[in-house]
């Protein structure tokens, strides 16, 4: 098995205190559905963000502007996909960049 990570662009959370709390309830029921899949549940991002270059320069925001992630372990790209496909952040209008990682260090 290997991880993934979920990288959520655009999307947002309702308004209201009822629609938020059902978005919640759609997290904690896909959680649940992964299991011991869920490397690190993740967290939303501030829109806040810098770009560091690599000669060092330093600029306001990022690209792509991601929302959030989510880090899973799955047996490959494919059952990945399978069960980013059921992430609550789609309901919401985001997008989801799955990314493959490897053992580095």
């Amino acid at each position: 098995m290997a991880n993934f990570l979920l990288l959520y662009t655009g999307g947002g959370m309702p308004q209201g205190e009822a629609e938020q709390a059902k978005v919640m309830q759609a997290w904690g029921a896909w959680f649940q559905k992964l299991g011991d899949a869920v490397v690190d549940g993740g967290n939303p991002f501030t829109p806040e963000a810098k770009t560091i270059a690599s000669n060092g320069s330093v600029s306001d925001g990022a690209s792509p502007s991601a929302s959030g992630y989510s880090v899973i372990k799955a047996d490959s790209m494919h059952d990945a996909v399978e069960k980013a496909k059921g992430c609550p952040v789609l309901q919401g209008g985001a997008k989801i960049a799955v990314f493959e990682t490897f053992p580095a260090m």
